[in-house]
């Protein structure tokens, strides 16, 4: 659990780059309809050019990504991202304790107050989304897990009484995540960001009103599943990511990854579905509006 800072705007974090290119790609094609980023960690420093968070905006605003959804996944991340969308009109943002950050919290006897903090944050007028939050039996064991469902449960509430959206952390944990919904009822606006799931998960969600947001690993070979749930999803209920610095779109897997690059999933999308690329642009604009709001 990380100590706390007092000053949002100086928190930042590194991603270990070991040996691979740490350079970012050229920018892709300008997208002529404008969409946005709905789900990205622009505290964490990948590249070597170490972007500011204007340098980042300005790149994506440049090939016509005008906004972001800043996410946290911990007290400071929140704070920071929170900080982020109260200076800067391009940027909103969603705050919450990541399941896989929620044991430790709950070993310290700490999660109380980190969700405590989370309800302050949220009520800042440019935080519209709790987030990321939900389950992870990938990574935390079946130690780990009940505090993960607590702190689910927790921002679930959270996201109704603040009326925001949610979105969902969901990995190796499909059936648990639907079942907890079900049974505590889903806010209004639910996204599972960096959907996961396959075909029949896809129609499952979709048929509930939740968004489905796909990032950049829906271009990997070994994502059949997610061009599979893409295929099958109402164009209504389809959102666009990155999860920057993380999941880079092919042809640059393994590299930087920055709002600037959602142009390249988007084009493959609209090639998946077989779609203008306009005609999808003007849809993932449209849905990431209604589910946070207007950026202005």
């Amino acid at each position: 659990m990380p100590a706390e800072n007092t000053d949002p705007s100086q928190y930042v974090r590194q991603r270990e780059k070991g040996s691979r290119d740490v350079s970012y790609p050229d920018a892709p094609e300008a997208l002529r309809i404008p969409v946005y980023d709905n789900h990205a960690h622009l505290e964490i420093e990948d590249g070597e050019e170490g972007l500011s968070l204007d340098e980042q905006l300005d790149r994506a605003a440049a090939v016509g990504v005008h906004g972001v959804v800043q996410a946290g996944g911990d007290i400071e991340s929140s704070r920071w991202s929170a900080w982020a969308a109260a200076s800067h009109p391009r940027v909103l943002a969603a705050v919450a304790i990541h399941p896989n950050e929620a044991p430790a919290y709950a070993e310290s006897g700490m999660l109380p107050q980190a969700i405590e903090a989370i309800d302050e944050l949220a009520a800042q007028p440019r935080v519209r989304a709790i987030g990321e939050t939900g389950l992870d039996f990938f990574r935390t064991d079946e130690a780990g897990r009940p505090a993960q469902f607590e702190a689910f449960e927790a921002h679930i509430a959270l996201a109704k009484e603040h009326d925001i959206a949610m979105q969902i952390h969901d990995r190796d944990a499909h059936d648990a995540v639907l079942e907890t919904l079900e049974r505590v009822g889903a806010p209004a606006r639910t996204v599972f960001h960096c959907f996961s799931g396959d075909e029949a998960m896809a129609r499952y969600t979709a048929e509930r009103g939740y968004w489905l947001s796909f990032a950049g690993n829906i271009t990997f070979k070994n994502a059949q599943n997610l061009r599979d749930a893409l295929a099958v999803t109402p164009l209504e209920r389809i959102l666009v990511e990155t999860d920057a610095p993380f999941l880079t779109p092919v042809p640059h897997r393994g590299r930087p990854n920055a709002p600037y690059l959602i142009p390249v999933t988007v084009r493959f999308m609209a090639a998946e579905l077989g779609l203008d690329v306009d005609e999808l642009s003007a849809q993932l604009a449209a849905n990431t509006l209604e589910v946070y709001g207007s950026f202005d």
